[in-house]
């Protein structure tokens, strides 16, 4: 029995050491992209106007929507699967007809997952005490449903769905519909995320240039 107790007790102090090693990484990370304030400058300067279509995967609480809404005053369709933050939205935007909110997540093709109620880090891919049932919905199909042509500038913050959206694209050929591809890639939660993000990184390389590259905090690929 003391066997079993000291195994679990190691095993609970090699899990915390992990999590801080990854938390200290993650820190240091983010710190070139603190300089370059990149949340106030790189993630909202683009060559968008009245016209232009945004896709922000990953509402959250609606900020970057806001941001790029007060900005550009463009059409933003906003996927937020997580019922309390999809109402947030929903009632940030109730007055704004070129804001449309919906109430599931874009992936590589339609399902129903437990997600975990993590706040901004709520994904798929962590387990949580508290949990929710979400849907999810083909990317691709969506835009066929919806005959949207071409998307000025997609935002991609959904922790670690982020692989299957890109590789259903690519997939599907249809990369050349997006002149902006905004992207956080998460590696921690997901298993050879960094060679799935250098294989993804290669193709969006054969259609756009990169124009902005902090590894595993944000980057930017624009049509070429």
């Amino acid at each position: 029995m003391i066997v079993k107790i000291l195994n679990l007790i190691k095993r609970k102090l090699k899990i915390k050491t992990r999590k801080q090693k990854q938390h200290e990484l993650q820190f240091k990370r983010c710190q070139p992209w603190f300089k370059a304030n990149g949340d106030n400058t790189l993630r909202l300067d683009y060559p968008l106007n009245k016209n232009a279509v945004v896709f922000d995967l990953g509402g959250f609480k609606g900020e970057f929507a806001n941001e790029i809404y007060n900005k550009y005053e463009c059409n933003i369709y906003i996927f937020e699967p997580i019922l309390s933050f999809y109402e947030l939205i929903k009632e940030k935007f109730t007055f704004t007809e070129k804001v449309k909110p919906f109430q599931y997540g874009l992936a590589g093709k339609d399902a129903e997952m437990q997600i975990s109620l993590t706040d901004n880090s709520s994904s798929v891919y962590i387990k949580s005490k508290t949990t929710e049932t979400i849907k999810l919905k083909s990317i691709v199909s969506f835009i066929k449903a919806h005959s949207i042509q071409h998307i000025d500038l997609i935002k991609i913050n959904i922790e670690g769905g982020e692989y299957d959206v890109l590789e259903s694209l690519i997939e599907n050929n249809m990369l050349t519909r997006f002149t902006d591809i905004q992207i956080q890639f998460h590696d921690f939660i997901i298993p050879n995320a960094k060679q799935r993000m250098q294989s993804i990184q290669k193709e969006l390389a054969k259609t756009h240039k990169l124009t902005y590259q902090y590894e595993f905090v944000w980057e930017n690929w624009t049509l070429k």
